[in-house]
């Protein structure tokens, strides 16, 4: 097997934790983009989302269950928020969709700045339209501070 083929048969994973190290997530696979969102809640916290389903692409690990949720407007989904130090780490569906799977959205700016730099940004409106906006050539660097 050459070095191309085996990059090819293991899945890229993206690793991300809170600032004090109590919740970790991966992103397993390529990260087709990061949503960033204007509305009430994402433009406060600056948030970058990866979206996928719990436990299909994306795993949390709260071994201390340092999680904690916000839940507000529709209560269709969670913020969850370290109860320690504060960082924004997941969005998460609160029912699952009709085929039983859980959306879910890691926060990439908890990842390594270098591991998600090249990923493209997707703006999405959700302050007035709630939908996508028309894509950018910006990328997760390009709004990196």
């Amino acid at each position: 097997m050459t070095t191309g083929e085996a990059q090819r048969a293991v899945p890229k994973i993206t690793r991300g934790s809170c600032h004090c190290g109590a919740v970790h997530w991966e992103f397993r696979g390529t990260i087709p983009d990061a949503t960033i969102c204007n509305c009430t809640v994402c433009r406060r916290y600056g948030v970058l989302w990866a979206y996928g389903y719990d436990g299909q692409g994306i795993h949390v690990e709260d071994e201390t269950d340092a999680l904690a949720a916000y839940i507000c407007g529709s209560r269709s989904l969670s913020f969850n928020f370290c109860r320690r130090c504060g960082n924004l780490v997941t969005w998460r569906a609160l029912r699952p969709s009709r085929n039983g799977e859980t959306r879910i959205a890691v926060n990439l700016r908890l990842a390594e700045p270098a591991e998600v730099a090249d990923v493209r940004l997707q703006r999405f409106d959700g302050l007035h339209s709630f939908e996508d906006l028309p894509p950018d050539a910006r990328t997760v660097a390009d709004v990196w501070f």
